[in-house]
Formats: C-alpha cells, structure tokens, sequence
C-alpha cells in the first residue's frame, strides 16, 4: 500500500511539473509576441499586469528567456536594462542585418528618435543626460535605436565624475543625408524629414532647433 501511494504521490508531483513547464512557455510565447509588437522597451511591471502574474514569478519567466536565447541559435536575444525588458538583433549578426537597413532608406524613425538624432548631430559628442536634460524626458530608449541603425555610435567618455559615454553621429549618417562632412550639416527639417513618411509629422522640432541654438550661443 505505501509503495502504491508513493506512485501516486510521484505522478501527482511528475504532473504539476508538466504544468508548471506548459505554464511557462505559454508565457514565453505571450511575452515573445508582447514585446515583438511593441518594438520598445517594456516596463516588468507592465509585462507582469498584462500576464496577470506577480512581479516575482514575471522577472523569473524574463530571466529563463533571456537564459533560453542567448542558449540558442537564434538572431535575437532578451535584454534587460533597469528592468525593461526588449528584444534585439545579436551582435554577431550586425554585418548581415547593415545590409538591409542600407537599402531601406527611409525606415520610418520615432518622433523620439528624430528629436535625439537632432541633438547630438548638432551637439555631437554628448551625454545621454544632456540629451535628456535637452527633450526633458529620458532618451535611453531612442539612444539604443539609434545605435542599432548605425546613425550614432559611442565616442568616447566625458572626463567627469562617473565617466558618462559620449555619443556622435556615423559616416553612416553621412552618407544617408549626402554630406561630405558634419560641417555640411543641414537644418533640422532636413534630418526629421528624411526619415518621416509624409503622412507624418514632427512637434517641436522648431523649439529644439532654438534650443540647440541658443546653447551654442
């Protein structure tokens, strides 16, 4: 009798793992889909609202998958930056992934995105808390888009306490807005609208121009 109870009891336990495994990668799947769609870093407490899960057990989920790409072959992987959560091309692959965002010249950029872009063409090199404290939001995010379409690159580090990077443009924004040199930098409403589809329009772009302008001033 107890032999047949530690059966029972041993495929009890052999079935809440099997759901426990399905659980998670129901979740995996959600989370994949979630953070696909949204093309911007999420929020883990966002994730873990929308899964209906606790932050705990969410983070844990995110912490496995971030485990189970870079586990993988496969082109992506899952960062986590101050517990936002997005998924990015491998570093390996960069050469291959260059060669299609050449010939999409006109990929369609965040208004967030332009405003950055903006600022450190034309105060290159810069911090990303100058450029914060310029849009007077967090750039983080839209820094990190432009590093992955080759518009921007690190430039070395501010002699300041902390070390902070410092950000400039690329000979591949050069070469996308047909200039020789950063001299030849063309207004604002040049760069915005070379990246916008007409259907779109930039706020502000005005205001940071004068911004920009009276610092240099």
């Amino acid at each position: 009798m107890l032999k047949g109870w530690k059966l029972m009891r041993k495929d009890e336990i052999l079935q809440t793992e099997m759901k426990e495994l399905s659980n998670k990668e129901k979740y995996f799947s959600i989370i994949e889909s979630l953070l696909f769609v949204s093309g911007e870093p999420m929020k883990l407490k966002q994730i873990a609202e929308i899964l209906e899960c606790s932050i705990g057990y969410t983070k844990k989920i995110l912490k496995e998958m971030m485990f189970n790409y870079e586990d993988s072959n496969r082109g992506i992987k899952l960062v986590n930056m101050n517990d936002e959560y997005q998924l990015v091309t491998k570093a390996e692959n960069s050469e291959y992934v260059m060669k299609i965002l050449k010939n999409s010249h006109r990929q369609a950029l965040s208004q967030a995105s332009l405003e950055t872009l903006a600022i450190i063409a034309y105060k290159q090199p810069i911090t990303r808390v100058e450029i914060d404290e310029i849009r007077g939001v967090k750039s983080e995010s839209a820094i990190n888009r432009l590093l992955e379409k080759n518009l921007i690159k690190e430039a070395g580090r501010l002699d300041a306490p902390g070390r902070p990077t410092l950000f400039a443009t690329t000979d591949e924004f050069l070469k996308h807005f047909n200039l020789q040199n950063i001299k030849e930098l063309p207004s604002i409403e040049s760069i915005i609208g070379e990246y916008l589809d007409d259907d779109n329009m930039v706020k502000d772009e005005v205001a940071i121009e004068d911004e920009i302008i009276e610092e240099k001033e």
